[in-house]
């Protein structure tokens, strides 16, 4: 009987230990896959008409960082599988004439409130972790897709 148990319990092991590496595995390629520079195309569905508005992620140290159309933002991302977050960013602090400053706030907010993302032929969409309404969509600068 115990030997039984032992070997449940070494089987069991094993299965939570290879599911564990496993999603290490895929986390890791999900941040490398993100990796380059994003040009935001859309907003909540509206154009942004502004090929200045860009997100860049950094898989090495899992930094972000980006230009608003007139500020400057940074910070860090955690991934695990499709989920995506953005923590401890910063932004400059220029005044933004206000057309600009109106996009900059809507593109701050899509990104506080991303909690899942796709990527599918170098499109990004991040999606709401409240609703799972979609926020914006960016594409990969080419010289950046390989």
């Amino acid at each position: 009987m115990k030997t039984r148990l032992l070997l449940l319990l070494s089987v069991l092991a094993l299965v939570f230990t290879s599911c564990d590496e496993t999603k290490k595995v895929l986390d890791t390629a999900g941040s490398i896959q993100l990796s380059g520079t994003y040009i935001v195309e859309t907003i909540d569905g509206a154009h942004t008409d502004a090929t200045n508005i860009t997100i860049t992620f950094a898989a090495l140290d899992k930094s972000v960082r980006g230009n608003t159309g007139c500020n400057s933002l940074f910070g860090n991302y955690t991934l695990d599988l499709y989920a995506l977050a953005f923590n401890d960013i910063a932004v400059t602090e220029m005044a933004c004439e206000e057309p600009i400053h109106i996009k900059e706030q809507r593109f701050l907010a899509a990104i506080y409130d991303t909690g899942s993302y796709t990527f599918d032929n170098g499109l990004l969409t991040l999606f709401s972790k409240t609703d799972r309404s979609q926020l914006l969509t960016a594409k990969k600068e080419r010289n950046e897709e390989n």
